[in-house]
């Protein structure tokens, strides 16, 4: 794949809850966008994503920014309800509760568009979901980390009953399957691109 860029419109809108730079917090979202930005970005990153938007003909997008190589290193799975869109770069791996080590460009973002009706407590329970399969997912292939310092999470869904996502419920199965698919695959590719 050669693209700089990921814009994935929904065919109708869906509440979102992320830490996305563009549009995060709790909100309603026609899509979602990964921005690619240089290893060396220090831009306004509100003007930027906004930039973005409004050059791409997008509205109420959210927006994640990484300086990968999304054309090479974007990965989607799905499980059950759930896909999840993942673009992996660990240059600043880093461990919670760890001074990291100094800051180096790097982001792994994670995307989950869930084709259920979650209240937001299900979203939040999902988040947590996603970040203990991520977890495991990079101490499984050998990084000694919980993620990087500047990593991103959003999780889109239709309005709805379901309280749960947790790891004893199916919705919370399919997002860990999901997750560790798709990004033990992006780390895989993250990974051929740093060897060349």
């Amino acid at each position: 794949m050669e693209f700089k860029h990921f814009i994935r419109p929904f065919d109708e809108p869906l509440r979102a809850l992320s830490n996305a730079p563009h549009r995060g917090g709790l909100t309603e979202a026609n899509g979602f966008f990964f921005m690619m930005v240089s290893k060396n970005y220090t831009g306004d990153y509100r003007k930027d994503c906004a930039d973005f938007e409004r050059e791409h003909g997008l509205e109420n997008f959210v927006g994640f920014m990484t300086a990968a190589d999304i054309g090479k290193v974007l990965s989607v799975a799905k499980s059950g309800s759930v896909t999840a869109y993942v673009t992996a770069g660990v240059t600043n791996p880093a461990i919670a509760g760890e001074v990291p080590p100094p800051w180096k460009p790097g982001t792994i973002n994670i995307a989950l568009v869930i084709e259920d009706g979650l209240t937001v407590g299900a979203m939040a329970n999902a988040i947590m979901t996603a970040t203990e399969a991520k977890t495991y997912t990079l101490l499984k292939l050998g990084y000694n980390a919980t993620g990087t310092t500047s990593d991103g999470i959003g999780v889109f869904a239709f309005e709805g009953e379901t309280e749960w996502a947790g790891t004893a419920t199916e919705l919370g199965i399919s997002i860990g399957k999901a997750v560790r698919d798709a990004l033990g695959e992006s780390l895989r590719k993250w990974g051929r691109t740093r060897e060349r």
